[in-house]
């Protein structure tokens, strides 16, 4: 699989932003993602809405993948996310064959993305200043939403 420069990795985020913006202001948690494939083309893009539709499994990322459709195989595809996935969304990553993944930030969370480079998945983080801060705004103004959707450990839910 080829390298992705950094441009693209970036543009491809700036979609990931758009959808957590959107969940920001519909009352959600702010973490948005899309999933590309191995031609570059966005195949579905989606955002948190466990919050909006009282459905824990909605991440960001399950519903990109919800949003792309089946597909022959997702092998050279590119998952990206304004948030270091969950267990949960790194789980889905790896049972797929999603090929690589690119990460806003882990300042705020850091999910399963260290796992998922130990296991051949290619992993790009940003460090992207925007995610950051929209995430830590979010924690601050609601803090009992965060501990509920991350859990007081930081290392499950999302």
């Amino acid at each position: 699989m080829e390298t992705i420069d950094t441009a693209t990795a970036r543009s491809w985020l700036g979609v990931a932003l758009e959808e957590a913006r959107a969940g920001l202001a519909e009352g959600g948690v702010p973490v948005g993602a899309a999933l590309y494939g191995a031609d570059g083309v966005l195949l579905g893009r989606g955002r948190n809405r466990r919050v909006q539709d009282g459905d824990p499994s909605v991440h960001a990322e399950t519903a990109a993948f919800r949003a792309a459709g089946r597909q022959p195989s997702y092998r050279g595809t590119t998952m990206v996310t304004t948030l270091s996935p969950c267990w949960y969304c790194s789980g889905l990553v790896r049972q797929f064959g999603i090929s690589r993944v690119v990460i806003g930030e882990a300042v705020t969370f850091r999910g399963g993305h260290e796992w998922l480079a130990e296991h051949g998945v290619r992993i790009v983080l940003l460090d992207d200043p925007e995610c950051v801060a929209m995430m830590r705004e979010f924690v601050e103004r609601h803090p009992q939403l965060w501990n509920e959707d991350i859990g007081n450990t930081g290392t499950i839910g999302r």
